[in-house]
């Protein structure tokens, strides 16, 4: 098959579109056609070389994907040989073909094209895992999200509003922030003009959740915007590492603050987590309340393209790459 290889960490033109081992399908497992996969932040990460695949997950970049089933492993049960599916994966998403966890594959929503299923597995399980199993929000409560207009966030704001929470985010511009608006968003903040503790403190008194992408810069700020009982939920890092924490607030709040990763899970976790978001997310997808945004494709070839377009930022949603 063909694939984008990683020949050594670096920059774009470091992803070559090259031939690569077919994968097999082991038991447990189904071979998908792969129709399309999506660009996530973890993926530039990962061909920079800060973010390895888990131990016996594939080298090959791509955390998603959708396409056709085309070969069923020994004890698969559910799926068959030309199941149109979507996939959450540990890596190879990059690729003409990829082997999955067969707990870990979604039906495609019907009435969606199978490439556009492509841009939801990931930030699905992710929002849902994190929003929802984890900081328990509830309607009524608010959720605050950073990086409103990302994939995540423009996730986030759908889930969030179909759960009947108050939704703020915050975004870099206002033209970005009033397009949050526009997916359901009740509060948008320009973080470049404007203080999102400020605002949040102003219109809601707190923020009972927050799905933080920001890690350290944000760690202080959070815990000042978070109302007594809140949880922060911190799943990226790309304001840094490390940070200082005031636990007395921390404490005075009755707060708590987890950071988590989807990728490393085991399998059985994964599973769970797809299951639970079938079950009680893929209602909503259908319905068309909670839907995919997509900002653009590129063939898959052209990965490297991609990876430009969302590091120059800008992208409102999710980018694909559709097979060849």
């Amino acid at each position: 098959m063909r694939a984008i290889r990683l020949r050594e960490p670096g920059g774009p033109e470091k992803l070559e579109w090259a031939d690569a081992p077919d994968p097999v399908a082991g038991p447990g497992e189904v071979l998908v056609e792969v129709a399309a996969s999506a660009v996530n932040r973890a993926d530039l990460l990962q061909r920079q070389g800060h973010y390895p695949p888990p131990p016996g997950a594939s080298e090959i970049l791509g955390l998603e994907c959708s396409g056709t089933i085309v070969e069923v492993g020994d004890g698969v049960e559910g799926w068959r040989v030309g199941d149109h599916v979507c996939a959450l994966l540990a890596g190879g998403g990059y690729a003409q073909q990829v082997a999955v966890p067969a707990g870990q594959l979604l039906p495609v929503p019907s009435g969606m094209e199978l490439t556009t299923a492509a841009s939801l597995p990931e930030v699905a399980c992710t929002v849902w895992s994190n929003v929802v199993m984890h900081a328990r929000l509830t309607e009524g409560e608010t959720l605050l999200v950073h990086g409103g207009a990302g994939g995540i966030g423009t996730h986030a704001i759908q889930v969030g509003k179909a759960l009947g929470a108050t939704v703020a985010v915050t975004a870099g511009s206002d033209e970005r922030a009033q397009r949050c608006r526009q997916l359901g968003a009740d509060i948008a903040i320009n973080y470049r003009e404007q203080d999102f503790v400020e605002v949040i403190k102003a219109e809601t008194g707190g923020a009972d959740v927050i799905l933080d992408n920001m890690g350290a810069k944000y760690l202080g700020r959070n815990v000042d915007a978070l109302a007594t009982g809140g949880r922060l939920v911190v799943i990226g890092m790309q304001g840094g590492t490390k940070g200082e924490l005031h636990l007395g607030k921390l404490i005075a709040k009755r707060a708590s603050i987890t950071a988590t990763t989807l990728r490393s899970r085991p399998k059985e976790e994964k599973a769970r987590i797809v299951a639970e978001v079938r079950e009680r997310l893929w209602p909503l997808v259908e319905r068309g309340t909670v839907r995919p945004v997509v900002d653009r494709a590129y063939p898959m070839s052209q990965a490297s393209d991609a990876h430009r377009a969302l590091e120059a930022g800008g992208i409102f949603g999710k980018i694909l790459l559709t097979a060849q």
